[in-house]
């Protein structure tokens, strides 16, 4: 791995408007490249919005979904790239035959570096699940992708890991959701609406059990145990009709965040990841010292029917 300033992004994107998220993001890479990025990556299916796609219906999808690379967002994404000078990570919707998929993409110049679908989709009947993890170079780093869900099973994370990765960009649209975890639950639209009057209610909102304080029950212990660098992207503001906290951050192989956007809005925060401290980390020598021969037939045994639902409800 050769050192790299990695830069995370969160945005309010509007449903279904390409053009004003794009143009968003276009104002965040020019940020990122003030801050002296080489990379930057943007939360899970930011190009069109995402959340509000659980009440779409499979012809509104289509309307949405673009081939990869030679759909539109990408080749705009590639255009970024190229005139900024930087690489670039943002989600859409793909279109592939009669399928759908919760797509990420990695653009370097006018080259496409990897795609990766998100492997546990769930917010639309209508979009299919990936079935392959993926690693690539990216100036002179391996790196992956799991898409939100994906990295709540500590499983996916160790599976990059053990496939190289050094650093896994784990794009979300997270948080502030009416879940059965004491302290969780959904933010006001009044208090987001009131946060530059009364600022410190809606941080209260955001860094308390509702938001980041939940990530942070999980989310170090991803990048610890795997000794990777964990890059984490969110939305933020209005939701559809929901709030998101963003929090984007990144957090190094000790579990340590060692850069975070706490913006009531739009921004980007960059982080220096070296080689060092993977070098060092306590998850690499964990993974070393693993024994598969006493648990891995128990960790492979198939199990019916896998819930995907992480107690949002389906509208069909």
């Amino acid at each position: 791995m050769k050192p790299i300033r990695i830069a995370a992004a969160q945005f309010e994107a509007k449903n279904a408007d390409k053009e004003f998220n794009l143009a968003a993001m276009s104002r965040l890479v020019e940020e990122a490249v003030r801050q002296h990025a080489d990379v930057v990556s943007f939360p899970e299916v930011c190009i069109p919005a995402y959340s509000f796609m659980r009440k779409s219906s499979r012809e509104e999808i289509h309307s949405l979904s673009e081939t990869v690379p030679g759909g539109a967002s990408v080749q705009r994404l590639m255009e970024m790239s190229g005139d900024f000078g930087i690489s670039i990570l943002a989600g859409l919707i793909e279109r592939d035959g009669d399928q759908y998929f919760n797509t990420y993409v990695c653009v370097d110049g006018d080259r496409l570096v990897a795609k990766f679908r998100k492997i546990h989709a769930f917010i639309s009947p209508h979009i299919s699940c990936g079935n392959e993890y993926v690693t690539f170079q990216l100036r002179g780093c391996t790196c992956s992708i799991l898409i939100c869900y994906d990295n709540n099973l500590a499983c996916n994370v160790q599976a990059v890991a053990q496939l190289g990765a050094e650093i896994v960009f784990m794009p979300h649209v997270t948080c502030c959701l009416d879940w059965p975890i004491p302290g969780s639950g959904e933010v006001s639209r009044e208090v987001w609406d009131r946060r530059h009057e009364d600022p410190i209610s809606i941080r209260q909102e955001f860094m308390g059990p509702k938001g980041r304080e939940w990530l942070m029950k999980w989310l170090p212990a991803r990048a610890y145990d795997n000794g990777i660098y964990a890059v984490f992207t969110n939305p933020v503001g209005v939701d559809d009709d929901q709030i998101r906290n963003g929090n984007s951050m990144i957090i190094d192989p000790n579990g340590d965040v060692i850069a975070e956007c706490n913006e009531l809005g739009d921004g980007v925060v960059t982080g220096l990841c070296t080689p060092e401290k993977l070098e060092t980390s306590m998850g690499r020598k964990h993974l070393a010292a693993r024994r598969p021969e006493l648990y891995g037939e128990i960790l492979a045994a198939p199990h019916e029917n896998p819930v995907i639902d992480p107690s949002w409800s389906l509208t069909k």
